[in-house]
């Protein structure tokens, strides 16, 4: 990575995708000027003396992705045969939950890494982090380790202090210090350590902190989570969360409250355009119509939704509501292919799915496909970018505009088969996924990725240090 930004004019872009809705989605070039961290022009530009010029001759241009939901911590459980096959409650169970007591600072740093240099080699310069791998005595600090890791790679990081200060109902006091819950004096108290030390609300802010315990109705009290909203508030943080990821959510949210997931957290204070919510797979029209009301977004996690069985959330429903719509990766150990191109392409596809699972064919009184919505390319990237800025509250980040923060990915289509042929060449990353040639990363203006890999990063040595703490990971575990 570049220590400083400078300015660059790149040159001769095949088609720029702004990150904007609707008629603003595409810019027609061919070139961009970077000064600093800034964008200054996009147009027919000229260079200028003592600027860099860079050749985009057969390249389209991206904002950088938004990331708004990840478990980096995950990076090294992708693809564990015990919960490979299982839906969500038995995966946490055999995958996450088994392997928690194993992470030391060692193994936590290389995972963090493997996370970051991956989304990083997929076009992405802004990630959140929803870390709940904490407890009591832990002997480390994770919130340090990924600031110090996204600052060595030059990405935005967006810290979700998650966490627990409650067992679930029936189930008995763990022995192992790991899986003990934290004292809610103890979580706020790091809260507020975290946001003195940490968080920037610039719109344009290389770190923050967000307040996200695990989830509303497992992790804390009515009474704790109201406090917490509160607390937040009050330090200028924003509110993050899973809910209604599946539908054995929704019996216990039923359960214990009497109410729906929507109304429980509307309940605690939990809805607003300062919250946002990973999955909402699961969700009555009255919740959806809710929650665009109130401006609160979603983190939308195709790919693990679909590995873990839970369904695919009603992303077009929640946007035609107005509620924000993002994109997330979840943990890579429930979607091994822990990228934004292939979650931007999950996406695409998945929204086309459930409305076509909804047709009904004409002999049996249905209008075929007729009333089926298809997200568009320029819907997904701008929930790819600017959605996940929205929901972020980074409004300098996600859309390719002068004056906004100079993040964006240039894809070379010239020299990857699944780019030749296209006649739509900026649809290419979303309409054909895969690992789309990353020709170079800027974000902030500094260059983050060049030809499909971090400038001074040994990435076999990264693979064979990531090998070899997989097998302290498992032989932990076994112990």
């Amino acid at each position: 990575m570049n220590d400083e930004p400078t300015r660059v004019l790149i040159r001769g872009l095949d088609a720029i995708a702004t990150g904007l809705p609707g008629a603003a989605a595409r810019h027609a070039g061919p070139d961009i000027r970077l000064d600093g961290t800034r964008i200054v022009a996009l147009g027919a530009l000229t260079p200028e003396p003592g600027e860099t010029v860079v050749d985009g001759t057969g390249c389209i241009a991206y904002p950088a992705w938004v990331n708004t939901h990840h478990h980096l911590f995950q990076s090294l459980l992708k693809g564990d045969p015990a919960g490979l096959d299982c839906t969500l409650n038995p995966w946490l169970a055999q995958t996450p939950y088994r392997y928690r007591a194993a992470f030391d600072a060692e193994a936590f740093r290389c995972a963090v890494r493997v996370g970051l240099v991956e989304l990083a080699l997929s076009g992405c310069g802004t990630v959140a982090d929803h870390n709940y791998l904490h407890w009591p005595g832990q002997g480390f600090d994770p919130s340090a380790i990924l600031f110090e890791e996204a600052a060595a790679l030059g990405l935005r990081l967006v810290l979700c202090r998650g966490g627990q200060t409650m067992l679930r109902a029936g189930v008995e006091p763990p022995r192992n210090a790991a899986l003990q819950p934290e004292p809610f004096d103890a979580w706020l108290r790091d809260l507020e350590r975290l946001a003195a030390t940490w968080h920037d609300p610039a719109p344009d802010a290389m770190r923050r902190i967000v307040a996200a315990p695990t989830t509303p109705t497992f992790s804390m009290t009515p009474d704790q989570m109201r406090t917490v909203a509160q607390e937040a508030r009050r330090l200028g943080l924003r509110l993050h969360s899973h809910l209604s990821e599946t539908v054995a959510y929704i019996d216990a949210v039923q359960r214990q409250h009497g109410m729906s997931p929507v109304d429980f957290v509307e309940s605690l204070g939990w809805l607003g355009p300062d919250v946002w919510f990973a999955h909402l797979v699961h969700l009555a029209p009255a919740e959806i119509a809710r929650l665009g009301a109130t401006g609160t977004g979603i983190a939308h996690c195709p790919q693990s939704n679909g590995r873990l069985g839970s369904g695919i959330a009603p992303v077009l429903d929640l946007a035609a509501a107005g509620a924000p719509v993002s994109l997330g990766v979840d943990g890579a150990a429930s979607n091994e292919a822990a990228d934004m191109v292939s979650e931007a392409h999950a996406a695409w596809l998945m929204s086309r799915a459930r409305d076509g699972l909804g047709s009904r064919a004409a002999v049996h009184g249905g209008e075929g496909e007729a009333g089926v919505r298809m997200a568009t390319v320029d819907q997904v990237i701008h929930w790819g970018t600017a959605g996940g800025a929205r929901v972020l509250g980074l409004d300098a980040v996600g859309t390719l505009a002068p004056g906004q923060a100079a993040d964006i990915a240039l894809f070379d289509l010239d020299c990857d088969p699944r780019g030749f042929g296209l006649h739509d060449r900026l649809a290419a990353p979303v309409v054909g996924g895969g690992r789309a040639h990353l020709a170079r990363l800027f974000v902030a203006g500094r260059e983050v990725v060049r030809d499909g890999a971090v400038p001074g990063l040994d990435l076999l040595a990264l693979g064979r240090e990531a090998a070899r703490q997989v097998r302290r990971l498992q032989a932990a575990a076994q112990g």
